[in-house]
C-alpha cells in the first residue's frame, strides 16, 4: 500500500527496509526510494546522515532515470 501510494502522488520514500530497495529494483519508479544503509543506527546519525546527503538526494530527485539512491553511514564525507 505504502508503494502504491506514494507512487501514484510522486513522492520518494525513505526507508531501511530492504523491502523497498527490493521492490525499486523489480518495479521501478515512481515512486523513488531513498534507501539507508545504517544497520541499527540511531535517529541522530540518519539525521546527520541525511543533512549531509542534501545535495546528493536533490541531484536525485531532479534526475527522471534514477529510481534508488543509497545512503551509507560511511558516505558521510562523499560529495
Amino acid at each position: 500500500m505504502v508503494w502504491d501510494y506514494a507512487g501514484f502522488h510522486r513522492f520518494t520514500i525513505v526507508s531501511k527496509d530492504n523491502d523497498f530497495r527490493q521492490l525499486s529494483f523489480l518495479k521501478g519508479p515512481p515512486p523513488k526510494v531513498v534507501w539507508l544503509s545504517v544497520g541499527n543506527a540511531g535517529t541522530d546519525l540518519i539525521g546527520d546522515l541525511l543533512e549531509r546527503s542534501r545535495q546528493r538526494i536533490a541531484a536525485f530527485l531532479e534526475d527522471p532515470e534514477e529510481g534508488l539512491l543509497v545512503l551509507e553511514l560511511g558516505s558521510l564525507d562523499a560529495p
